[in-house]
């Protein structure tokens, strides 16, 4: 088949451009470095996962000093949507403008949330969103309703609910794209960070890219590593070159969707030099690679020592009281959600504690995620040496992140929990990536326009986090979908700069 559009990546912003171009008959060609993940006993094996690190890529990257780590990146169909904790949430719609926090001030979006909004309900239909409105005080307004009621809480978080509530916080449903009932009929199990083999979680393979693959048109082209593109003189993208079974070929399509993940999206641009752009390719403005950001996140378990937690996927909470406002002068702090179940084993695997101890911390333990926003700055950024991807991430917003914790810390002591622990995310874990191919209006200080499209090359759109200018303090994945709806949309009504 000789495609129409090449798609770079199967993930959150690669599927679903192909779901929402499928019906137009163009042929599409969906290129994925991994392969299709299996269902096997290790899918549902703590222990497999967190301890052994089974589904963890074989890849080093260098840090800010140079020194290797593994990023826990995955690379598979769907992407990290295969293993995301299936939060899909929007953005508020003070995130889209400018925002003063403690460490800084975000420039805003180039789209009102209002321009955003439509893009937002359409995945939500498509992930066939379990969520309940009127709960969140920082809900930004909805066209339309949830498609289905939210995912039940549990007996213990029915009670945190009720203890937050007397506290006087306001807990809410999480959005979620998870048929529960589906899930926990192939395993009693928490869904967050476990690999999707069965279907229970909404992802880009189960949903986006099952609806693509449903037409003759688009076809799926797995075990492929894209190496670089090629521009010719007039910037158009001439040319995909990709190495399947040792053997490097070179694709073409009138049309080239960049989704590759927001670091290995600007690794393929970067890596694509010529003589005409040795800054690499869509680089005009220098941007690729730069404004990288990983939310500042936290994990946090709620203690008591004389109740047990018997839940099993947790999951299901959030807690935006301090959302917008809270902090030392009264600055945002953040999102507070639950993580999925942390038993004995994850609690051991993750933080060094002997089996001994995590098990019984474990089972009296709610575990909480705190989030708080990552600002952009030039200087955080990707690069390569000798094609090896160099991640020189710079946390910023710190001082946000520790008065969040410890105002979560405040609260959970006050609802009834008399031992509070905290542990940060380390490098290791990648807290929501974005920011590496910035949109705006301005092609002298951005990568692609509010459409995903590269200022520098006219048939060259981008669908993935990397253009999120900045992170918010909410999962990005539901953003990354609408974002990936307008990008469609936009070449499907063919009305871009040629």
């Amino acid at each position: 088949m000789q495609p129409d559009v090449i798609i770079i990546g199967s993930g959150m912003g690669g599927a679903t451009v192909a779901a929402a171009l499928a019906p137009s008959g163009r042929r599409i060609l969906v290129i994925e470095r991994g392969e299709r993940l299996a269902d096997s006993p290790a899918a549902r094996d703590p222990v497999a996962i967190f301890r052994d690190g089974r589904f963890r890529p074989d890849e080093q990257w260098l840090d800010g000093q140079g020194q290797p780590f593994n990023p826990g990146n995955y690379y598979n169909v769907g992407g990290n949507t295969k293993f995301y904790g299936a939060v899909l949430i929007r953005y508020r719609a003070e995130d889209f403008r400018p925002i003063t926090h403690l460490g800084g001030t975000t420039p805003g979006w180039p789209v009102t949330y209002d321009e955003f909004e439509p893009w937002y309900s359409r995945a939500e239909t498509m992930f066939q969103l379990r969520g309940q409105l009127g709960e969140d005080p920082t809900e930004p307004p909805h066209s339309a309703p949830y498609p289905h009621p939210p995912v039940p809480d549990e007996p213990e978080i029915a009670d945190l609910r009720r203890r937050l509530q007397s506290v006087g916080l306001h807990p809410s449903s999480l959005p979620l794209g998870v048929d529960i009932d589906r899930w926990l009929s192939h395993g009693q199990t928490p869904w967050d960070a476990f690999p999707n083999t069965t279907g229970g979680k909404m992802d880009a393979e189960t949903v986006s890219l099952a609806l693509a693959l449903e037409r003759s048109n688009v076809e799926l082209m797995t075990g492929t590593r894209v190496e670089r593109l090629v521009a010719g003189d007039s910037g158009q993208i001439t040319g995909v070159v990709v190495t399947r079974n040792g053997t490097t070929q070179t694709l073409s399509a009138p049309v080239v969707v960049l989704a590759a993940g927001a670091v290995n999206s600007a690794a393929i641009l970067l890596g694509s030099a010529d003589a005409a752009r040795p800054a690499g390719l869509a680089n005009g403005s220098d941007q690729v690679g730069r404004n990288f950001m990983n939310h500042n996140c936290s994990a946090v378990l709620a203690i008591h020592p004389f109740r047990k937690n018997r839940t099993v996927y947790q999951k299901t909470l959030q807690v935006n009281d301090f959302y917008l406002s809270g902090g030392p002068d009264d600055r945002p702090l953040g999102n507070i959600q639950l993580l999925g179940r942390i038993s004995g084993p994850i609690l051991s695997a993750t933080a060094g504690l002997p089996g001994w101890l995590a098990g019984p911390i474990a089972d009296r333990a709610i575990d909480l995620y705190a989030m708080s926003e990552d600002l952009p700055d030039p200087e955080s950024r990707v690069s390569l040496k000798d094609g090896q991807i160099v991640l020189d991430w710079k946390r910023s917003n710190w001082a946000t992140h520790e008065a969040l914790v410890a105002k979560l810390k405040q609260v959970l002591r006050k609802a009834g929990f008399p031992i509070v622990l905290s542990k940060p995310f380390d490098r290791r874990t990648p807290s929501h990536q974005c920011g590496t191919a910035r949109m705006g209006n301005d092609p002298t200080t951005s990568v692609v326009d509010t459409w995903g499209q590269s200022h520098d090359h006219p048939n060259l759109f981008i669908a993935d986090a990397g253009v999120l200018p900045t992170s918010a303090a909410v999962n990005p994945a539901l953003t990354v979908a609408a974002h990936a709806l307008r990008v469609a949309d936009r070449i499907e009504r063919k009305v871009w700069r040629s």
